[in-house]
């Protein structure tokens, strides 16, 4: 673990191994600088460049929250379960069975995003349904006094997948056991609520006459209307993200069951690890009530289990928190970017994707190049800076990725 200081709050960073990029750098030495920040910033070694606040990075304060530190895809995390199945189980060809958790969870956008767009809900099915029916009393208390953070997108979002680096994976992990796996978060409707209050704290900058050193930065000061409204609307998105992955989850179940390439097989334990990498939420640190906004960073208190992906072609982690009190009890998200999507479409070919992807059932298109597994970081090296945050469980690869 290294230590930063420049001028600001000290910033402890788990980067030995991997790559600090300078941008990032100078984005985490702006956020320490803000008088709000509490003790230190700690920074997971999957740290990239984000807008505002560095993606991989936990910002605990007292007495304000930023906004873009949570960002637009609020809610966004992991969930895993495992089945009772085993690689044996599996056909040799998989294409049927990703056809069949393809058909069973929307994904992707077209139509701009409007009617008949094939990432959503054309009528939503009743067990969806039954899940707004109960967010919908707070969400209607959220846009009544705030109509402009409303969303055309509500219950036609929940339970699907979205895009870019969200995915559905069938993995098989170190004792051959497999496992369902899914990336996803809060969709059109935790966009419209993050970029709205965004807006709202950047006007607050300008009333209060408050100047940063990045508007991003921009933050709700406690006592004011819009921080409560916030808190409100951030915590809704994230129940509204964790229902959904529970959905999904159901629906890859059945779709698994009913696809008739597979034995009878069942879900193993208690419930499915399910958890955020971008919230806020209040916790207690070193004695004081403070609020900790994870950007890119699962909470990992002592015993708590998490999910770290990798890339398309590589290896993903089920962990375990160590409760490490300088990480405030997090660690990182996945493997983190090493390049920007633009930069990957422009150097890797559809034959370089191919190559890395080899034995998994994916799509290896253009369109997916900019989630090609060498625009991503090495994540043994990312494991390798957190081991005093973390213990592995399990090591998993995937078979079958669905991509948005």
């Amino acid at each position: 673990m290294q230590v930063i200081q420049e001028g600001g709050r000290p910033i402890k960073a788990w980067v030995d191994g991997v790559e600090l990029e300078d941008e990032a750098r100078t984005q985490l030495i702006n956020a320490s600088k803000l008088p709000f920040i509490f003790k230190h910033l700690a920074v997971m070694p999957d740290v990239h460049c984000g807008i505002g606040a560095t993606i991989g990075s936990v910002i605990p304060t007292q007495g304000a929250v930023i906004p873009a530190a949570v960002g637009v895809d609020i809610g966004c995390g992991m969930v895993a379960q495992k089945l009772s199945l085993k690689a044996s189980d599996l056909p040799d060809n998989l294409l049927g069975i990703r056809t069949a958790m393809e058909k069973a969870v929307p994904h992707g956008r077209t139509e701009n995003g409007g009617k008949g767009d094939r990432g959503a809900w054309y009528n939503v099915p009743a067990p969806v349904g039954a899940i707004w029916d109960e967010l919908l009393p707070t969400y209607k208390q959220i846009v009544e006094k705030h109509p402009r953070a409303m969303s055309r997108n509500t219950s036609n979002h929940l339970g699907t997948l979205g895009t870019g680096n969200h995915f559905i994976e069938l993995c098989i992990d170190e004792s051959h056991d497999v496992w369902i796996m899914l990336h996803s978060g809060s969709r059109g409707l935790g966009n419209r609520i993050g970029q709205y209050f965004i807006e709202l704290a950047k006007k607050d900058m300008e009333r209060f006459f408050i100047n940063l050193p990045d508007k991003d930065l921009a933050y709700l000061p406690q006592g004011t209307p819009n921080y409560d409204d916030y808190l409100m609307a951030v915590s809704f998105a994230q129940d509204f993200a964790f229902r959904s992955r529970q959905l999904m989850l159901q629906a890859i179940v059945g779709a698994l069951h009913g696809c008739g390439q597979l034995p009878e097989f069942a879900v193993l334990g208690d419930q499915a690890i399910n958890c955020h990498h971008n919230y806020v939420q209040w916790e207690n640190h070193f004695g004081q009530n403070i609020l900790v906004t994870r950007k890119g960073a699962v909470r990992a208190r002592e015993g708590d289990m998490g999910i770290i992906p990798g890339s398309m072609g590589a290896k993903s982690f089920i962990v375990r928190g160590k409760g490490n009190p300088d990480s405030f009890m997090s660690c990182s998200h996945g493997a983190g970017r090493r390049m920007s999507r633009t930069k990957a479409k422009a150097i890797y070919s559809i034959e370089d994707h191919i190559n890395a992807t080899v034995g998994v059932e994916c799509r290896k298109d253009a369109d997916v190049i900019d989630e090609t597994p060498m625009a991503y970081k090495d994540i043994d090296a990312v494991i390798a800076a957190e081991a005093d945050l973390i213990d592995v469980v399990h090591t998993l690869k995937q078979v079958v990725c669905v991509k948005g």
